[in-house]
């Protein structure tokens, strides 16, 4: 006789014997719950300029500073004064050697004599009419071209010598002694201080057109990064530089305690803009872009919904919005690319 066959175990033990066993372990590996909010980090919408700031870089120098040069051609006989020497009003600066330009004068001054006597016999010759009026008229002519000549070298004579116009400093020699210059070609640099500094920098054409005159500057001084001083627009150049293509540009810079000395290396910083504001936001807010459209995360209550923005610009780590925020809104910015529309988020305490 054979033996009876085993009974087979019931499907139904089969499917609930897993359970049975974690169950017999004690619950180990039991599944977390997965509708814990995740944790996310974020941050105030704040306002800002409508327009970013421009940041300029350029030179100190005297409002009233002046290159002085001699009329005249000729060679350096003195040159009294080294940069930074302190100049008084009247004071000899330089002078060219006076030879050349005293024999110009020694003939132009018998030049004019000789046509003064010509003239005065003439008038005596037409009263007892031996010539004519034309020859009087042109004899009188003579005379007054050649004083002309005369007082022409008079007035290069005396500005064969350079003279300081008020008190000062020099700043620059630009040539030595024993030295052929030209006419006007420059020999010392002048100021007096008395009108103030200016920064002289240059800019594009797209950063003119957000400038306007009178625009308040932020100066450091790279001496003195601690030290911010005060200024504006003074000038704005309706011409580029042919040699730089950029537009010059000059920021008064305001009085102040600290001292400035022509030829400082500056850094100004100015906010353009129509006086409108824009929303800001951090960069780490921005999910996703694409040209000036993006989208972020902003917290509604326990709740991260997706929105989409309009991107003005980007200044630094921060974003301008233009459309699609509100200042005082919440949005997330720890965690923001990890996020679903709607899924639920609790902030994170630091």
């Amino acid at each position: 006789m054979t033996a009876p066959l085993p009974r087979p175990i019931p499907w139904l033990l089969l499917w609930l014997l897993p359970g049975l066993l974690l169950a017999a372990c004690g619950g180990k590996g039991a599944p977390t719950d997965a509708h814990a909010p995740t944790p996310v980090g974020t941050a105030t919408v704040s306002v800002g300029a409508d327009l970013p700031a421009i940041a300029l870089h350029g030179v100190i120098a005297s409002r009233d500073q002046a290159k002085l040069s001699f009329k005249v051609a000729g060679v350096i006989a003195r040159i009294a004064v080294d940069a930074g020497d302190n100049v008084h009003a009247g004071q000899v600066l330089a002078e060219i050697e006076p030879a050349e330009i005293d024999a110009q004068l020694n003939s132009a001054r018998e030049l004019e004599a000789k046509a003064a006597r010509d003239q005065q016999r003439g008038e005596q010759l037409y009263r007892d009419e031996v010539i004519s009026l034309e020859q009087l008229q042109n004899l009188r002519t003579q005379h007054d071209v050649a004083g002309a000549q005369l007082q022409a070298v008079q007035f290069n004579r005396g500005h064969a010598r350079i003279v300081a116009a008020s008190d000062g400093v020099v700043l620059y020699r630009l040539a030595e002694v024993r030295e052929l210059v030209a006419a006007g070609q420059p020999v010392l640099t002048v100021s007096s201080g008395s009108r103030g500094y200016i920064l002289r920098t240059s800019v594009s054409d797209r950063e003119l057109l957000a400038l306007r005159m009178g625009l308040a500057a932020s100066v450091v001084l790279d001496a003195a990064p601690d030290q911010p001083l005060q200024g504006q627009v003074s000038l704005l150049s309706r011409a580029a530089d042919p040699a730089t293509g950029l537009f010059p540009v000059e920021i008064t810079v305001q009085p102040a305690a600290l001292r400035v000395a022509s030829g400082m290396v500056a850094t100004a910083r100015l906010q353009p803009g129509s006086g409108a504001s824009l929303a800001r936001i951090p960069a780490g807010a921005l999910v996703t872009a694409s040209g000036a459209r993006g989208s972020i995360f902003v917290l509604q209550g326990e709740h991260a919904r997706r929105r989409e923005i309009a991107i003005a610009f980007v200044e630094g780590t921060q974003i301008a919005v233009r459309s699609g925020l509100s200042r005082g809104e919440t949005v997330i910015t720890d965690g923001a690319p990890f996020l679903d529309d709607n899924e639920r988020v609790a902030v994170a305490t630091r």
